[in-house]
């Protein structure tokens, strides 16, 4: 019977040290430092018609400009932005939306990024840019 549980117990280590040299790559997501985050005007070509997606009440077009820093040593693909944005008032701008958009690649390192948003004409300025931050992963998600 002894011998038995030892075998149970060798077996059991054996199986626990082989799953930590045997692992797959996980392809899991990696955060991303955004910091200096900013906003300009668009330029004119980009802002010509701009509406709000609720239909057709005029916007004001505006580029989210920061650095994001990865800390990896590999290149993040597909990197979501978080945020909240609020105009002079204290106003949500984007209410009950906090991803913004993406960076389609973002190499290890510090790198520049920018973000287009439109913001309803009514609500003033200057904006507000809070909490941003972004998410990607290590390796191109397929689509």
């Amino acid at each position: 019977m002894r011998l038995r549980s030892l075998t149970v117990v060798f077996i059991s280590c054996l199986i626990a040290l082989l799953s930590w040299v045997i692992t797959p790559p996980a392809i899991a997501l990696t955060q991303i430092k955004l910091f200096d985050v900013s906003y300009k005007d668009c330029p004119p070509e980009l802002a010509q018609g701009a509406v709000i997606s609720s239909g057709s009440a005029a916007a004001n077009c505006f580029i989210v400009i920061g650095k994001a820093e990865n800390g990896t040593n590999k290149t993040v693909y597909d990197a979501d932005i978080f945020g909240r944005i609020y105009d002079a008032n204290n106003d949500s701008v984007m209410q009950n939306r906090t991803r913004l958009g993406s960076i389609t690649e973002v190499p290890p390192g510090i790198s520049d990024f920018e973000l287009r948003i439109t913001v309803p004409a009514n609500q003033p300025t200057p904006l507000k840019l809070k909490q941003f931050k972004a998410a990607g992963f290590s390796g191109q998600v397929r689509r």
